[in-house]
């Protein structure tokens, strides 16, 4: 317990010394017949719940069950893999079952809440020595004798369910804010789409119109308003280990051109055979058409670069639409639906060129594009700011669980009702006297070793 200061009447203990049992799990496969007992794996503890219909069955031999049997409040750790560490206290009703060996079940002794226990298990004392415990290259692991050495900080009883009440307490808030904060970019991301759908509907802009008494908008084809619709060289390029980047959908799929990632280039002499179409200029759109098919981005870059047949290089006619305008509408529910209509394909769904060509767009004037595209810029960007706030707030949220768990573990939830209870900590309710019972419980516990009486002789 390195770093960890607690308060003076508090005592420091072994896991093994407070523990009545520290034990791994049975080994055996699972089978899918409905015969045997549950084995609980640790792939069936997920969100800090056990979906107990789904865990599956075992064979084990009748007499063994009861040496693994799993029983109310007991609690199981993860010895090994990603979740090395991850403990959890089994509550309710729980069927016939049995642990398998990647679980380690701890029970313990009188005078121990384990619900007191169970927090400690997630507090960053607790993860500082887990980190330094684990061992193995391959897959991290915990075995049980450095579990029985787990340093656990120790308060008198009547503390320990005062910190457990006071846990559930806070951390339920804490969840409960997290759950509504995770809630919030879904909405976000409603609302941005709503106001797509307000802008190529026109209703975004409904009022302007009234205003200036225009209400002119004009029915067309995607290649209507655009000098061409093309995609990338359908020819293998050749590679080269530097010149002109080479773009795949991914170097575009966060909705601008990720020039960082971009693992691949071509020879500048390859770029130069290229027609004009697919040379992408300053102003033209991107659109994705194979898999992640329906993003589009906007080049803005003089930079050269080409990209795969996957992805469509839409080249506006400035003068009938703006980039930013056809950016919204290509974004927009409408469009998307559309391209989700006619894409083809099992594996990876293709928006074909043809039917990219026809998608029917509704223009206003070059005005009112201007509006639209400055009211949508306008709404995003106050989600956008309403975005970052949430996720400041869930890096705040996030870190207040280990904060709160840390005070919890140092004493400081329960520095004034120490004050206010003095006779509840002290004397036969000490932590000193509870471990001088436990001493004493685990010594009547251990086997009494029977000796053979000496014959004497006369």
């Amino acid at each position: 317990m390195q770093n960890q200061l607690i308060p003076s009447n508090w005592q420091l203990a072994n896991l093994g010394d407070i523990s009545s049992d520290i034990s791994y799990g049975y080994t055996a496969s699972a089978t899918s017949e409905p015969t045997g007992v549950k084995l609980l794996r640790i792939t069936d503890i997920q969100n800090n719940t056990v979906n107990w219909p789904n865990v599956p069955n075992c064979k084990i031999e009748p007499e063994k069950v009861g040496k693994y049997r799993l029983k109310q409040r007991d609690l199981v750790f993860a010895r090994t893999g990603a979740t090395v560490g991850k403990s959890y206290l089994l509550k309710g009703e729980i069927p016939e079952s049995v642990y398998a060996s990647y679980l380690i079940r701890v029970r313990c002794l009188e005078g121990i809440s384990i619900e007191f226990l169970s927090s400690y298990f997630q507090s960053p004392y607790y993860w500082r020595q887990i980190t330094d415990f684990s061992a193995g290259i391959g897959q991290p692991n915990v075995n049980g004798t450095k579990l029985k050495n787990l340093s656990v900080p120790l308060p008198p009883l009547a503390e320990q369910k005062v910190i457990a009440d006071k846990l559930d307490t806070l951390l339920a808030q804490v969840e409960n804010t997290r759950a509504r904060l995770e809630r919030i970019p879904q909405i976000l991301k409603r609302f941005r789409q709503s106001v797509l759908a307000a802008a190529v509907s026109g209703r975004l802009t409904e009022e302007w119109r009234k205003a200036v008494a225009r209400s002119e908008w004009s029915d067309n084809r995607l290649d209507d308003v655009c000098h061409s619709v093309s995609d990338g060289d359908h020819q293998a390029p050749p590679r080269a280990q530097s010149g002109i980047p080479f773009l795949v959908i991914s170097n575009v799929t966060g909705g601008e051109i990720n020039f960082d990632e971009v693992s691949r280039w071509v020879p500048e002499a390859y770029y130069n055979s290229l027609k004009s179409i697919r040379k992408p200029q300053r102003g033209d759109l991107l659109y994705t058409v194979t898999g992640s098919f329906g993003i589009p981005v906007i080049v803005n870059t003089d930079k050269p670069f080409c990209f795969q047949r996957h992805i469509a290089i839409i080249k506006p006619n400035h003068d009938m639409v703006s980039a930013r305008y056809l950016a919204v509408y290509l974004q927009s529910p409408k469009a998307f639906a559309h391209a989700a209509d006619v894409a083809t394909g099992t594996a990876q769904k293709t928006v074909s060129l043809n039917n990219l060509r026809k998608f029917s767009i509704r223009l206003p004037t070059m005005d009112e594009q201007t509006k639209i595209v400055r009211r949508v810029d306008q709404l995003f960007a106050h989600a956008d700011s309403i975005e970052q706030q949430v996720n400041n707030a869930l890096a705040r949220v996030n870190n207040l669980t280990q904060s709160i768990l840390a005070k919890a573990f140092r004493g400081e939830l329960t520095e004034q009702w120490r004050k206010d209870n003095p006779e509840l900590i002290s004397g036969e309710n000490s932590a000193e006297a509870l471990l001088e019972r436990i001493k004493a419980e685990r010594a009547a516990m251990k086997p009494v070793k029977r000796t053979r009486n000496k014959r004497t002789t006369v």
